[in-house]
Parts: C-alpha cells; structure tokens; sequence
C-alpha cells in the first residue's frame, strides 16, 4: 500500500484501532480479528494517520481464508502437522505455534517468528 500523502484523508481504508489502546497478549492466544490484525501489521497492510491504524476495507482474514493465508506459508516455508486434535505449524528456523486449524496454527507461527512471543493488540479486537 502507498504512503498517504500529507494531509490525504484515507477514503478506501477502514479505522482498526487508536495505537493508545492496546495490551500485551500471547500470540498463542490470539485468534480471529486479533490474529487477523497481527498478521497485516507484520505485512505492513496498514498505514498510520494522525496516531490512528487503518487497513483496506476489503476483509483481511488470513487466520480462515486460504486464499490469503496460504499464500504467507508457502512464501515463509511454513510446515504444518495434526497432532492430538490441534493443529501444529513450524517455521525453518524451529519456531512453531499450534491451534485447532491449520490457518490459525500458521498465522501464529508466521507472526511469532516476527514479533517474538507476544504481541500489542487492540483491547477491541480482543472481543
């Protein structure tokens, strides 16, 4: 996505959340619109106007849509396994997440081995 120039109101983008409200969550913890933000701010889909986080109004959900979220493990090489129910994912250098499918397993992989361990999510996101 282009930079917005100075003074540019975003008209194709949709407000997600003010940067001042946020918390530290566990990426092994994040699921739905947090995860879904997570993963767009580590692919830098968003721009920042005014202290305010906007993505583009199409839906962003690569945590349940494969045509977006398989796209990530193929490019990042991520490995995914059933094991006990839940679903596992690895990256190449050994970094691994699980959760009850495969896209939510590897969206946590993806943004685990960009962020660390936990993440700052919007509390409304949060649910």
């Amino acid at each position: 996505m282009a930079p917005l120039q100075d003074g540019a109101v975003p008209t194709a983008l949709t407000l997600l959340r003010n940067l001042e409200d946020q918390m530290k969550v566990k990426i092994s913890e994040l699921i739905g619109p947090a995860l879904d933000w997570a993963v767009a701010s580590v692919t830098e889909m968003y721009v920042i106007v005014g202290g305010l986080v906007w993505v583009m109004d199409d839906p962003y959900q690569p945590s349940t849509n494969w045509s977006q979220g398989g796209p990530i493990i193929e490019r990042e090489k991520l490995d995914l396994y059933r094991y006990a129910g839940y679903w596992g994912s690895n990256n190449p250098s050994g970094i691994g997440c699980e959760g009850p499918t495969p896209l939510i397993a590897a969206m946590r992989c993806f943004v685990a081995s960009k962020l660390g361990d936990e993440v700052d999510v919007s509390e409304e996101l949060l649910g």
